[in-house]
This record gives structure tokens, C-alpha cells and sequence, in this order.
């Protein structure tokens, strides 16, 4: 096994300290990472009469706390499971020094709690004995049930706890280098046509759902730009729109958690596009209602979210599964197409690139952060570019096909 692997113990220092004339316990120990933590307790103890009581107490808490602390770090007993949920995933939340979002710490948790620890633990395979093929199999049975690039979140999250485990010397290697990483086939979203774009704006006109339809459809904005999108970012002055904001809804805890981030998904998804007149007279329209609403509501109107440009008739702004749950709903109930409302920014990059516009400009204007994932979506719609590369090969007409008379004169 591997109980030379085992990591040094965790000690628990700790002392009173009085506050509000009752005892307070205050824990403290240096983790894996040489970070200092910390940890209060309160004795309900009164000051007076309850010294040694409160010192029975310290000593109980620190004992109690070093064995929480050591009993999950001997990777002799320690189970992948338990080493992926309790270890890894906690080490992820707590990393001050490379925090990520919520968005994406909540699609980690839900990967690691309701799918990958549930099978190893059933299992019962211990970090120390993990290999390759179990990691293979527990792809291939996945592969039955969700697609390829659900997997691949998987291996993500197992290589990343596998890369950790090697650097906390919880396991001597990695085996990651002979896992079998999911192919994903390539990715063919749904697209509306010119028409059904014009049809569907009719038909959305004046419902909810009409500023997100108009702001995922023209300028091809995420979910969390849509709803991110602030007053401030737009200036009706030299007629541009920036994109600098978003509002993302995450499942952490059980729990849904929405986040406003002064930041975009990339630094490329930062991006300024012009202000047409058509949108413009549109936002005019909303914000001068907004207005109209604040008056009409007085207290009850919420000012918390005033510069957000897509809130509702009370002020609130509009959360992000409303797009998420009400345009298939919608679509549905008119009888269109079944779409998701990230369709609308694959249908914007469709049009642009019927309509002339090359990968390079619509890779600028969706703000994707490299070339390859424009190009890897939607390179295969580019027929235009095709017919181009068809008539440059011109040297056909000299050849007996030509003479044969298979051309048309």
C-alpha cells in the first residue's frame, strides 16, 4: 500500500479568549498548504467561576478537531471518493490564491458529488489503488447514458484532483497519460433562417422575453451578457454597447446562487460593438419605461438593481434561468422550432457568415477567445468559401472535360 505516503500530522494549538464575559474557544493549524487556518468556538461559558470548565472544553475541541482533521489524510484507508469530494473539492473552494467562479465551482461540485464520488465510493477503490482502467471504465459506462462532452467535464475534474493528489504527495505519479479521453463529435447547433428570425421577432414583440431574444440574436450575447448588461455600458452618445458584465446562476450546496461579476467569461468576451438605431430606439424605449414603472411603483419599485437594463415591470432584474426555461416554453407555445436560448447566438454567427462576413469578424463580434472554436463551430457553414475555393480551381476548363463538352456553354 501506500502508507509511506501518509502526510504529516495536523496539530491544533489553540486558547481562551474572553468576549462579552464568557469564554471563547479559538482553534488554529497550518493545512497541507502552509496556510495558516482558523476556527471559534463559543462556550456559552460565563467568565466568572468557569475557568477550568472552559479549559476542559479547549482541550476536548482541539482533540476532537485534530481527529476530523487526520482521519481523511492517510491515503492508506483513504478512499478516491472521499479524497475527490472531501479533499479536493474543498481545496478548490478555499483557494484563495486561485479562487474561481461560482458558475464553474458549481458545475464541478455537481460533477463530483452527484456522479464520479457515487460510483468510485460504490466501488470502493482506494486512492492509492486507482489505475487507468478503472478511470476507463467508469468513461465507457458514462458514454451510455450522457454524451461525450459531459465526459469530458469528468475527466477534467479527475485530472485536476489526480494533478493534486501527485502535488500534496498524497500518491507518487499520475496515470492520467494512459486514460482514454473522450472524442466529442463536433459541434452542430440549431440555427434560425433570415426568415424565422424576422418571424420570431414578431411574434416576441412586446413580451418578456423580447430584450433577450433582440440582444442574443443580433449581437449574439450569452445568457449572462443579457442579463449582465448595464445602462452604464451603453452609450447612446457614440452609439456603442459594451460588453464588460455578467449575472450567472450557480447550483452550490444544493442551493441556486446568482452572481454579478464586473468581468466577462474571457478577456476576449470583453468587447465594444456599435449601437444600431434600431436597438437604439429600443433601449430609449425600455429605459424611458423603466422610469415610468419607478414613478408608478415609488417604494415598492426595487432601486437595488436600477442600472441593469433587463429587469422587470417591478424593477428586479431578470434572472437567468428565465431565458433558460421561458424561450423553449415560448417556441413551443407558437408552434417554432425547438431551440435553446443559446441557439440565438449560434443563429447570429449563422447569418453573419451567410451574409459575407468572415470567421475572423464573427469570432471578434461573439467574442470567443480563440480562432479554433469559431472556426471548429461553425467552419462547416461556411459554403460561400467553398464555391470560392471551387471557382479558383479554373485549370478544369482546360482539361477534355471541357473539350468533351460537359460544360455548359
Amino acid at each position: 500500500m501506500a502508507g509511506h505516503l501518509q502526510k504529516r500530522k495536523i496539530t491544533v494549538s489553540g486558547h481562551l479568549r474572553e468576549r462579552d464575559d464568557r469564554y471563547k474557544i479559538n482553534l488554529s493549524w497550518t493545512d497541507d498548504n502552509g496556510k495558516r487556518q482558523r476556527k471559534s468556538i463559543a462556550t456559552g461559558l460565563p467568565v466568572k467561576g468557569n475557568k477550568k470548565r472552559a479549559e476542559g472544553m479547549l482541550n476536548e475541541a482541539k482533540k476532537e478537531l485534530e481527529a476530523k482533521l487526520n482521519e481523511v489524510r492517510r491515503t492508506d484507508n483513504l478512499l478516491f471518493a472521499d479524497f475527490i469530494e472531501k479533499i479536493w473539492l474543498e481545496s478548490v473552494r478555499h483557494n484563495n490564491m486561485k479562487p474561481i467562479k461560482p458558475s464553474t465551482f458549481g458545475g464541478y461540485q455537481t460533477n463530483v458529488t452527484k456522479t464520479i464520488a457515487p460510483y468510485f465510493r460504490k466501488k470502493g477503490i482506494l486512492l492509492c489503488d486507482l489505475t487507468a482502467d478503472d478511470i476507463n471504465e467508469f468513461y465507457n459506462l458514462q458514454l451510455n447514458r450522457v454524451t461525450a462532452m459531459t465526459v469530458t467535464k469528468y475527466h477534467a475534474n479527475i485530472g485536476l484532483a489526480t494533478k493534486y493528489a501527485v502535488k500534496n504527495n498524497y500518491i507518487p505519479h499520475s496515470f492520467m497519460d494512459k486514460v482514454n479521453r473522450p472524442t466529442t463529435k463536433r459541434f452542430s447547433g440549431k440555427f434560425l433562417k433570415e426568415s424565422e428570425m424576422v418571424e420570431l421577432f414578431k411574434l416576441v414583440s412586446g413580451h418578456k422575453l423580447e430584450l433577450g431574444v433582440i440582444l442574443g440574436a443580433f449581437y449574439g450575447l450569452r445568457r449572462s451578457e443579457v442579463i449582465g448588461l448595464r445602462w452604464d455600458s451603453v452609450n447612446f452618445e457614440s452609439n456603442t454597447i459594451t460588453i464588460e458584465h455578467t449575472v450567472t446562476e450557480s447550483l452550490i450546496d444544493g442551493k441556486k446562487v446568482i452572481t454579478a461579476d464586473d468581468t466577462t467569461k474571457s478577456k476576449s468576451s470583453y468587447r465594444t460593438l456599435p449601437l444600431v438605431p434600431l436597438i437604439r430606439a429600443k433601449l430609449l424605449e425600455i429605459k424611458a419605461e423603466q422610469e415610468r414603472n419607478r414613478k408608478a411603483c415609488g417604494k415598492s419599485y426595487n432601486k437595488a438593481d436600477r442600472n441593469y437594463v433587463y429587469t422587470d415591470n417591478l424593477g428586479n432584474r431578470i434572472k437567468p434561468n428565465y431565458l433558460t426555461s421561458q424561450f423553449p416554453a415560448f417556441l413551443k407555445k407558437n408552434n417554432l422550432q425547438k431551440l435553446r436560448f443559446h441557439d440565438l447566438r449560434h443563429s447570429c454567427a449563422s447569418l453573419l457568415l451567410a451574409n459575407g462576413i468572415s470567421l475572423k469578424q464573427i469570432q471578434e463580434w461573439l467574442g470567443h477567445s480563440d480562432f479554433s472554436i469559431t472556426a471548429n463551430i461553425y467552419a462547416h457553414l461556411d459554403f460561400d468559401s467553398k464555391i470560392k475555393s471551387a471557382e479558383a480551381m479554373s485549370w478544369i476548363n482546360n482539361t477534355s472535360l471541357a473539350s468533351d463538352n460537359f460544360l455548359t456553354p
